[in-house]
């Protein structure tokens, strides 16, 4: 079974998520304002600048998110004080053996968050997603999960990009440029979704799902090309938040994990000819995944997986290819129904 951290890690852990979302509703600007666009709605920080009228993206609307601007509006905490709390939590949580970042993908990671990056719909999904799921799930890692990947994937919806008026800043090209990624060449002269480092092995690659064919695609909001890819409109919906224990904290979002799991069985059967280490590897971290979820939320892996299946044939194929060479997940899977 998987292992744990403990109750006061896992207290800790949602202290400083919970801080640190509370901090992007704080000393707003000017006057929350509710934008309907296509059926949803959309917060914002509506201030003036001059004779300019400027939108600053808070979130989707939901009731959490309401009761929270809500609560924080009386709330007079000194910005100073909350800094240093944050930094205690995370403090605790490398004392009880919760995994960080290294400077160089800490400092990138706190850089993109900054320019708003996560706030304007950004999701990491891939390897350092998995990492992020200890607290999340309160999974105590073991050495060779943990091996660090020096590609960091960076997914976002075309349509959300399209509909928020409003950008990153300072624009991730420039972020980028600021920690020596340059553009990698592409098919596509002018255009490209990959930033290579190149006073290291750092990848940054930024991907979009695929409504129809695959190719590259425009995320206004961020400022950046994304290769759309087939399966990953299924793993990013309805994203959750997390905290890096980098520093004072960094808040991002990854995909659901129940999500993650299912979606790692899809992609190990897709790459399973062309890659086979990382096919090996996707099933390693759904096998992980499906076997803590079944423990925890088997609720809510079971209604993932029937998501899935739901989805066609092609779908429900690459899962049982999957599965097949996954005896024991397969087992726990098939109780769940």
């Amino acid at each position: 079974m998987p292992k744990r951290h403990s109750a006061l890690a896992h207290a800790a852990y949602h202290d400083l998520l919970r801080s640190l979302r509370d901090e992007g509703l704080r000393d707003l600007r000017g006057t929350p304002t509710l934008v309907q666009r296509n059926g949803r709605g959309y917060w914002y920080d509506s201030f003036r600048v001059g004779s300019e009228v400027r939108k600053h993206y808070l979130g989707e609307d939901r009731p959490e998110l309401t009761a929270r601007m809500v609560a924080l509006r009386d709330d007079r905490a000194p910005a100073q004080q909350r800094r240093r709390d944050r930094a205690r939590l995370v403090r605790l949580l490398r004392a009880e053996g919760f995994l960080g970042l290294d400077p160089t993908n800490g400092s990138l990671m706190a850089a993109l968050a900054g320019a708003g990056v996560f706030r304007l719909g950004g999701t990491v999904v891939g390897t350092h997603a998995f990492r992020l799921y200890e607290g999340e799930l309160n999974l105590r890692l073991s050495l060779e999960q943990t091996a660090q990947t020096d590609d960091l994937d960076i997914a976002s919806f075309e349509r959300l990009s399209l509909a928020l008026e409003d950008a990153a800043a300072p624009p991730v090209q420039q972020v980028l440029a600021d920690f020596d990624f340059a553009p990698a060449p592409s098919l596509q002269p002018g255009r490209t979704w990959r930033w290579r480092q190149t006073s290291g092995n750092a990848l940054v690659e930024f991907l979009t799902p695929a409504f129809g064919e695959e190719g590259l695609r425009d995320l206004p909001a961020l400022g950046v090309q994304a290769q759309a890819l087939h399966h990953l409109n299924y793993l990013i919906a309805d994203p959750i938040p997390a905290a890096v224990a980098y520093r004072g904290g960094v808040l991002v979002q990854v995909p659901r994990p129940e999500r993650f799991a299912i979606h790692k069985l899809i992609v190990a059967d897709r790459r399973r000819a062309e890659d086979r280490m990382k096919s090996a590897k996707d099933r390693a971290q759904a096998a992980y995944l499906i076997e803590a979820l079944v423990e925890d939320r088997p609720d809510d892996l079971a209604e993932a997986l029937e998501d899935a299946r739901a989805r066609g044939p092609r779908w429900r194929e690459r899962i049982e290819a999957s599965l097949s060479r996954m005896p024991e997940t397969a087992a726990l899977l098939t109780a769940l129904i």
